[in-house]
């Protein structure tokens, strides 16, 4: 996802600068090129070569360090980076960068940088909290730069508190975040649903089914990363929500209905992922359904139709997908829930097609819409969800 994409790390005298090592590696993963820019004092916590062996590319401490191929590194540096991160930040790098101190390769190729620079504080708590040091970040913040807050919790003074860095993978998010995709749907209120709802049959049992929440969380994630303001609505799911979305939670397909249509009219776009319980215990049925569990009769009624709800009631603009799971005729009866529930496209799947369906981590969709069908080949879940919200954005601007 970051090939062509220039990263610079700049890494300060804390602790928790081995950290950065790993992310070094997952970046690596994603094909991006990564250069590490160290303070002399961060030299003490971890070896330069441990960054060089990581990247492929030396690790720049000395502004005046002549065995490199540009004439003047730290601009040329900066004219290539598409993103920096500053992760540990210490007070001592915050307070120069914010007063526009230039007394190292690391402050000096920042002040150079044009692109988005983020900060991550690192620092015992009594430092972090300290009201220069925030002062500081508050300056950073008006200048533009992004700063990270730390996570709270044991730190390696042995205080607990404030100044803890966030993980590896939150600083990756941080920067798949920032520059992993086109900015194309930035604007655009987008709500998702996702996982399996639960209908309680009594404290013990319930009614659910096997959907995992991997499809809607490729969704959520992929379109916050394009720049759409995401609310994910879920239900029961195997995976974590994705970062930089509004998560709500929703447990039985009542709670998912009342949440779902109760944000609608302020979305642009609604996408139901989410694999609703079909029937719950009657409590007053209009239709009886009979079924049985070792000698147990159960009488169940359908909960309500969230998708016909929404088709019914769809303001002017709104964009409607939803999602059909079948056994057989596949494209017949996706489009008969198309046109019945007035949906603008739907996205089909079938259970016996291999690498489609449920926990896997690849799908194979087609996509309907009231004139076109158009078959997707085996996908990863992420690609999948870039393809439906491509295609979503494409229709939406006629």
């Amino acid at each position: 996802m970051l090939k062509g994409k220039t990263v610079l790390l700049g890494v300060t005298g804390s602790i928790a600068a081995y950290k950065i090592a790993g992310l070094a590696s997952m970046l690596k993963k994603q094909h991006a090129d990564i250069t590490v820019l160290m303070t002399q004092n961060a030299t003490n916590f971890i070896n330069p070569i441990t960054f060089e062996t990581l990247t492929g590319n030396k690790c720049l401490i000395d502004t005046f360090d002549r065995n490199f191929q540009y004439s003047v590194e730290h601009v040329a540096l900066a004219k290539r980076a598409d993103i920096v991160l500053i992760a540990p930040a210490s007070a001592n790098v915050i307070g120069k960068i914010a007063n526009g101190i230039a007394d190292d390769m690391l402050t000096t190729t920042v002040m150079a940088c044009r692109c988005p620079i983020l900060i991550s504080p690192a620092m015992n708590t009594n430092m972090f909290l300290n009201p220069i040091v925030q002062d500081n970040l508050a300056k950073l913040r008006r200048f533009g730069y992004t700063v990270i807050e730390p996570d709270s919790g044991y730190l390696a003074c042995g205080d607990i508190g404030a100044g803890k860095m966030p993980s590896e993978k939150t600083l990756f998010d941080w920067i798949m975040q920032t520059i992993g995709a086109e900015k194309d749907l930035a604007g655009q209120k987008i709500l998702v649903t996702a996982g399996a709802t639960a209908e309680k049959i009594d404290p013990v049992r319930f009614i659910t089914n096997h959907s995992t929440g991997k499809m809607g969380c490729a969704l959520a994630r992929r379109a916050a990363m394009r720049g759409a303001d995401v609310t994910l609505v879920c239900a029961n799911m195997t995976v974590e929500p994705p970062p930089f979305v509004t998560v709500v939670k929703a447990e039985s397909a009542e709670d998912m209905f009342n949440a779902v249509t109760s944000r609608a009219p302020k979305m642009d776009v609604i996408i139901k992922a989410a694999a609703v319980a079909d029937y719950r215990p009657k409590t007053v049925a209009e239709e009886k359904i009979k079924k049985h569990d070792g000698g147990m009769s159960i009488e169940l009624e359908r909960t309500q139709d969230i998708l016909a709800y929404l088709g019914a009631h769809k303001p002017a603009g709104q964009f409607l997908c939803g999602f059909a799971m079948e056994t057989e005729n596949l494209i017949e009866n996706a489009r008969g829930k198309l046109e019945r529930k007035n949906l603008d496209m739907i996205a089909a799947n079938s259970l016996r097609t291999k690498g489609a369906g449920f926990a896997g981590d690849t799908n194979v969709v087609t996509l309907l819409t009231k004139d076109e069908t158009e078959e997707l080949p085996m996908l990863s879940k992420d690609e999948t969800a870039d393809r439906i919200l491509t295609k979503i954005n494409t229709l939406r601007k006629g």
